[in-house]
């Protein structure tokens, strides 16, 4: 099934003797919910068998486990799969897997509505088996919404209160199914009595725009700044034509988070790309330099990241109004959309101040960055630099390709040398930054878009997480999708990198092998086993002809990289006390101290060099 969604008219049509699963399926379907991810168990039997009789107008996707389902669920959105993502799980045990993937949808502000089973009603209270409190256990991560279903007469406006809500305010709610309710018969049109509802399913407007007012306040602030620094998330994403007009505008320099890293292209002089702990040099040099800032749909929460308070005079623009004024103490808030609230802010600022030594200095950052990221990943290293990899692929990238990115040294590296141009897709664990959500993106992405290439950039201890038990997903699915192009990259250092690098710099502490070392496992192998297509990279010089096989293959392929894991990952502001710490752990006996002084002093040279004057 392609991203058109099926019609509504179509996916909710109602059997001819519905049950109360088969309404849930239709009401759902006519909020644009078609898709749902999930693992069967006999707490949902009524609602697989209501998906069953839509005649594949409804798609269930069987995932490996119920934390995919939720990830799953978050990504859908993400990638443009359809406005709500939505989750099926069983009761007991189904529900407990679930959350942690709920949670990446609640923390980086997802529409998705969980259905969960739960014990027949007859049996609640009695210690039945699987029996769980939901209520209590979903009342934080589906706090705007939750409710139990007690009559087959509350479908309607349960499941219409639960998207509504899931929409409005970007977030979890969630169903809890009783078994032998969902096999009642249905009550698709309640009473007109009291104690009955007959609600909307018409989607709720928001305001879009601030008032004019505020916006001509926020022009004044930001006319008057000489060195205009722009901070863009995932808010910005479909205003990517508006965050160039005003950048230019006002000459300012576009740093951004890293949900919002498709907003932009980064091949422009005046992007500096990430931001943060694994951010880029320029866009900390941009944030410490900057007499202005202007946050656009970002609340990344690294404060030490942005302008020191009292440097810079800041405007934010966000739909949430909960959001402004969290990370910096903003002097004008406005609550608006950031399409339609940028292009009304352009029409306040008034003509831009052309080429600008600010934007020359941004330029020249950047420029000498790259030069550095280059030069890092050109580097020897033993047996392969991870940085040549993601250098590599940033030169075949196809230009329709989807992103899939996991939590720890791959994210650093992708935010580094990945320059994302117009038409890719690029998601992640945004904030809750959880390993293992590459692979659940991923077949998210592609059932979303299932003509288009997708590469998935994941670390070993991901992939042992979840990833190779995901790969029996791709290999279940991988035939039904026009374009078979599923890339897998393991970046396989035997280690919790990013672990054992924050142990050192911020702990001083050598690395912990009982804790960080990980089992080397033939991943390409196991792809083998599986009728996918395995490489193997132990080389730097099978690099470039590897990637070009894997992106011109006929089926998935998955990629066992043998990396380096003493390749620093240097923030891009080291401070002397993470040095002092870093050196510590090695004077205490690091194992890795021998690769470590190897990699590490040639890199903290080439990243901290002196070149133009920092303000």
């Amino acid at each position: 099934m392609s991203a058109d969604h099926t019609a509504p008219s179509e996916a909710g049509a109602l059997p001819r003797h519905p049950t109360v699963a088969d309404h849930i399926v239709s009401r759902l379907a006519s909020w644009g919910v078609y898709r749902y991810f999930g693992y069967p168990g006999d707490g949902i039997n009524g609602m697989t068998s209501a998906l069953q009789r839509t005649n594949e107008r409804a798609q269930f996707i069987q995932v490996r486990h119920e934390e995919t389902a939720g990830f799953a669920a978050s990504a859908h959105v993400k990638y443009g799969g359809g406005p709500l993502g939505c989750a099926l799980v069983t009761s007991g045990p189904g529900a407990i897997h679930l959350l942690n993937g709920l949670y990446d949808a609640k923390l980086d502000h997802q529409p998705v509505v969980a259905l969960v089973g739960h014990t027949a009603t007859t049996a609640e209270g009695g210690g039945y088996y699987q029996e769980v409190d939901l209520l209590a256990l979903y009342k934080d991560v589906a706090a705007a919404f939750l409710a139990q279903l007690d009559h087959p007469a509350q479908v309607r406006h349960l499941v219409d209160r639960a998207c509504r809500t899931a929409l409005a305010r970007r977030t979890v709610t969630a169903l809890i199914l009783p078994l032998d309710l969902q096999d009642e018969p249905a009550v698709p049109d309640p009473p007109h009595a009291q104690g009955y509802y007959r609600t909307s399913n018409a989607p709720s407007s928001t305001p879009t725009v601030p008032p004019a007012a505020d916006l001509r306040r926020a022009a004044e602030v930001l006319r008057g700044g000489q060195r205009v620094a722009m901070l863009v998330g995932q808010g910005a994403l479909g205003a990517r034509d508006e965050v160039r007009e005003i950048a230019d505008r006002l000459g300012a320099g576009v740093a951004t988070a890293l949900l919002g890293f498709t907003a932009v292209d980064h091949r422009e002089p005046w992007v500096t790309g990430a931001i943060g702990l694994l951010g880029t040099r320029p866009s900390w040099q941009l944030m410490t330099g900057c007499d202005r800032l202007l946050i656009v749909g970002s609340n990344m929460p690294y404060s030490e990241f942005y302008p020191p308070p009292g440097q810079a005079r800041a405007v934010q623009i966000d739909l949430d109004g909960t959001q402004l004024g969290l990370r910096y103490p903003t002097e004008v808030n406005l609550t608006g959309d950031a399409r339609p609230t940028l292009r009304a802010l352009l029409n306040e600022l008034g003509p831009g101040p052309g080429p600008t030594a600010w934007r020359a200095e941004i330029a020249d950052n950047t420029s000498a960055w790259r030069r550095v990221q280059r030069d890092l990943a050109e580097q020897t290293a033993d047996p392969v630099n991870p940085q040549l990899l993601f250098h590599t692929l940033n030169e075949r990238l196809p230009d329709d390709v989807m992103l899939a990115i996991d939590c720890g040294t791959t994210t650093a590296w992708y935010a580094r040398h990945i320059q994302v141009r117009p038409g890719m897709l690029a998601s992640l664990s945004g904030t809750l930054l959880s390993m293992g959500g590459a692979m659940p993106y991923s077949l998210s992405a592609k059932f979303a878009h299932p003509d288009r290439p997708l590469v998935a950039l994941i670390g070993d201890g991901a992939m042992q997480m979840n990833g190779v038990n995901e790969l029996i997903t791709v290999a279940k699915y991988w035939r039904s999708w026009a374009d078979p192009r599923f890339v897998v990259l393991v970046l396989n250092n035997r280690d919790l990198a990013f672990v054992s690098w924050e142990q050192r710099s911020s702990e001083g502490t050598p690395m912990f092998p009982d804790s960080q070392q990980l089992p080397d496992i033939a991943y390409h192998q196991w792809a083998e086993v599986l009728g996918l297509r395995g490489e193997l990279i132990d080389s730097p010089e099978q690099i470039p002809g590897v990637w070009e096989r894997a992106l011109s293959a006929d089926r998935p392929v998955v990629i066992n990289a043998l990396v380096d894991p003493a390749e620093l990952m240097l923030p891009p502001h080291f401070t002397a006390e993470q040095a002092r710490k870093t050196a510590a752990a090695v004077l205490r006996g690091d194992t890795d101290w021998a690769g470590i002084v190897r990699r590490g002093l040639p890199a903290t040279l080439a990243s901290y060099r002196p070149r133009r004057r920092e303000r």
